[in-house]
């Protein structure tokens, strides 16, 4: 059984975690950032921490899977990220937005089940993926430009 101070260290992990890559979203100016972030990542905590309980609780009276919960709240947070999504004359604005909530679902979930390693290094890995390669996007119009052309030679 989880101790009431695993789970409200769970909660708090999960918070700040997404929190750091909500802060990111934050400094750019989108939509979902800070408290959208945090609010995904700690409800996917604590629906996970319900799955646990839910699955202790009832391990000895009947076959109980704590993974059906959390695949469903994958799917919920899957049309919130579609709602992040905005299709315009430009393009498509929103997807990094929408991943970045997908994956602060993800680490919500690996807190809530005490998978503490995978929540850390994936909001680390998150955070390179958002600030770094930003200026590798940033580069390759440029470099696709001074080739000769804005379609790429297609």
């Amino acid at each position: 059984m989880t101790t009431n101070f695993e789970i409200i260290s769970r909660l708090t992990l999960s918070a700040a975690l997404a929190g750091v890559i909500g802060l990111e979203r934050e400094w750019h100016r989108r939509h979902a950032g800070l408290r959208t972030h945090i609010m995904v990542s700690l409800g996917s905590c604590l629906i996970m921490l319900t799955s646990l309980y839910v699955f202790d609780i009832y391990k000895s009276q009947a076959a109980v899977d704590p993974s059906r919960i959390a695949a469903g709240v994958i799917t919920g947070i899957g049309f919130l990220g579609a709602g992040t999504i905005i299709r315009a004359r430009e393009g498509v604005r929103g997807l990094t937005t929408a991943s970045s909530l997908w994956v602060a679902c993800g680490i919500g979930l690996a807190v809530g089940c005490g998978f503490y390693p995978a929540a850390v290094y994936t909001t680390f890995l998150s955070l390179a993926v958002l600030l770094i390669l930003r200026r590798f996007e940033d580069i390759i119009p440029a470099v696709k430009q001074g080739k000769g052309g804005g379609d790429g030679g297609i």
